[in-house]
C-alpha cells in the first residue's frame, strides 16, 4: 500500500506551478469524439482521471498519441463503437459526457451508469431532459444508459431545473451537430462550461453565451480540427492558497486565471490570508493569525463545492466558531471523521458543519475517502505537529498532477511512501 506521510508545522514558501484544469480536461478528451479530423490539446493535466478518460476513447477505436508530457493529439475518425467499456466508465464519473457525444456523432450510445467519487446521488435526471429534448429516447436497461435518435438530434430549447455542471456539457456535447438552434436556459457558468465551449468552436462549432445565463448553439455539420490550450486548474490553485493559508508561509502560483480565483480569494482572505494578483500568477501570504468565517458552497461565481473540505481544515485551525453550508452535494462530510482523529472539532447536522477552532492539529493515521476529502487532510498534515499518515492517495491522485513534488517544492515534508501489507490470517499458520 502506498500512502503519503506528512511532517507538519512548517510554513510554505516558493513558487508552485498549476496544472491544466481536471475539469476541463475530462469534458474536452469526450468532446475530441465529434471532431471530424486530428485535434491537439495542450496543457493537459497528468491525472489519472485522465488516464481513464484517454483509455475509455481509445476502447472505443480513437488513436491517441501523447506528444510531449502535457500535450495530446487525439484522431477519432475511425470510431465505430458506441458501446463504452464497463469497467472502466464505472471508474469516473465525467465517463458519463460519452453518451452526450456519441449521441451527437452516431445518434446513438450504451454507457454504463458513471462511478467517481461517492458523496451522495447524482442523478443523471436533467442530463436526459436535455437528451429528450433533442429528439432522443433514453433508458437504463441491463446495466446501461440506452439512448437513440435513429433520425438524428435537432436543436430545440432545454431548461435545467436545477443548475448542473454535467447536463450543461453533456447538453453542449449533444447539440453541437444537431441542425438548428439550441438554447439552454440555466446552465452552469464554472469555468469549465467556457473552456469546452472555446474548445468546440476552435474545432468549428457555432457556441454563444458560455459563462452566461443562456448558452445559445447552432449546430455545424463538421468539425474540422485544430489545437487547444486547457486553462490552469481553479481548484488545484485553490488547494495550494488553502495550504499557505493553514501552514503560514508565503507561495507565488504560477500559471493561473485570477478571475477564476475571486470566491475562493475573497473568503481566505477573510480569513487571514493575503493575496495579490501579478499578472498570471498570485502570491498567497499568512503571516498573523486565522479568522472565524462562515462559507456557504454554491455554484460559480459563488464558493464552489470542491473546495468545501480544504477550508474547512484551514477554519478547523481558526480562532472561534465557524459554520460551513454544502448547498450543492448530499453527504460530502464524510471525510470529518478522519480531521477529528487529528484533534479537529467538527459537528455535522445534515448539510450543515459547525467547526470550533481549536488552534492546532497532530498528526494521526487518517483515511482519503475521496478526491478533495483528501486534499483537505493534506491541507491538515501540513499543518499539524507530528506525522501524519494518508492512505487512499489514489483518490488525490485522481485529480492532482505531482502534488508531493509541488509541496516538497516549497519545502513541505511530504513523501509517498509504501506500507506493508497487513498480514492475513491464512498466512499464519
Amino acid at each position: 500500500m502506498v500512502v503519503y506521510e506528512v511532517w507538519g508545522g512548517q510554513p510554505l514558501y516558493g513558487e508552485i506551478p498549476i496544472s491544466g484544469a481536471k475539469n476541463a480536461a475530462v469534458a474536452i478528451i469526450p468532446a475530441a469524439l465529434l471532431v471530424d479530423g486530428v485535434c491537439r490539446i495542450e496543457n493537459m493535466p497528468k491525472i489519472r482521471d485522465v488516464t481513464l478518460m484517454l483509455e475509455i476513447l481509445q476502447e472505443l477505436g480513437a488513436r491517441v498519441r501523447l506528444l510531449d508530457d502535457t500535450t495530446i493529439e487525439i484522431d477519432a475518425r475511425h470510431v465505430r463503437n458506441i458501446k463504452a467499456p464497463y469497467d472502466l466508465v464505472r471508474r469516473i464519473r465525467a465517463s458519463c459526457y460519452f453518451i452526450g457525444a456519441m449521441l451527437s456523432r452516431f445518434g446513438a450510445a450504451q454507457v454504463p451508469p458513471p462511478g467517481g467519487c461517492d458523496f451522495g446521488v447524482r442523478p443523471i435526471d436533467q442530463h436526459i431532459k436535455g437528451f429528450e429534448a433533442l429528439g432522443a429516447t433514453v433508458e437504463v436497461k441491463g446495466g446501461f444508459v440506452r439512448a437513440s435518435a435513429p433520425n438524428g438530434l435537432v436543436g430545440s430549447t432545454v431548461y435545467l431545473d436545477v443548475v448542473s455542471v454535467g447536463a450543461t456539457v453533456n447538453i453542449m456535447l449533444a447539440a453541437v451537430l444537431a441542425p438548428g438552434m439550441t438554447v439552454l436556459e440555466n446552465p452552469a457558468k464554472e469555468p469549465h462550461i467556457v473552456d469546452l465551449a472555446n474548445f468546440l468552436n476552435a474545432m468549428g462549432a457555432d457556441v454563444k453565451g458560455a459563462g452566461t445565463d443562456v448558452i445559445k448553439i447552432r449546430g455545424v455539420q463538421q468539425l474540422t480540427g485544430g489545437v487547444y490550450s486547457i486553462i490552469p486548474d481553479q481548484i488545484e490553485a485553490g488547494t495550494y492558497m488553502a495550504a499557505v493559508t493553514a501552514t503560514g508561509g508565503e507561495v507565488v502560483l504560477k500559471s493561473v486565471i485570477p478571475k477564476h480565483l475571486d470566491g475562493i480569494s475573497a473568503k481566505l482572505m477573510e480569513i487571514g490570508a493575503e493575496i495579490e494578483e501579478q499578472g498570471d500568477a498570485l502570491l498567497v501570504r499568512r503571516t498573523g493569525k486565522l479568522h472565524r468565517a462562515n462559507v456557504k458552497t454554491q455554484p460559480y461565481p459563488g464558493f464552489p463545492t470542491d473546495m468545501q473540505p480544504q477550508i474547512l481544515a484551514v477554519l478547523s485551525l481558526a480562532k472561534g466558531t465557524s459554520v460551513i453550508t454544502e448547498s450543492v452535494w448530499d453527504n460530502r462530510y464524510r471525510y470529518v471523521d478522519e480531521l477529528t482523529h487529528m484533534g479537529a472539532q467538527i459537528q455535522v447536522d445534515g448539510k450543515v458543519a459547525v467547526v470550533e477552532g481549536v488552534g492546532h492539529l497532530s498528526g494521526a493515521p487518517v483515511h482519503a475517502c475521496d478526491l478533495r476529502a483528501g486534499a483537505a487532510l493534506v491541507v491538515a498534515a501540513l499543518a499539524a505537529t507530528g506525522v501524519t499518515e494518508i492512505d487512499g492517495i489514489h483518490h488525490i491522485e485522481r485529480g492532482y498532477e505531482n502534488m508531493v513534488e509541488k509541496l516538497q517544492g516549497v519545502g513541505a515534508g511530504i513523501a509517498r511512501r509504501e506500507r506493508p501489507s497487513p498480514v492475513s490470517l491464512k498466512s499464519v499458520r
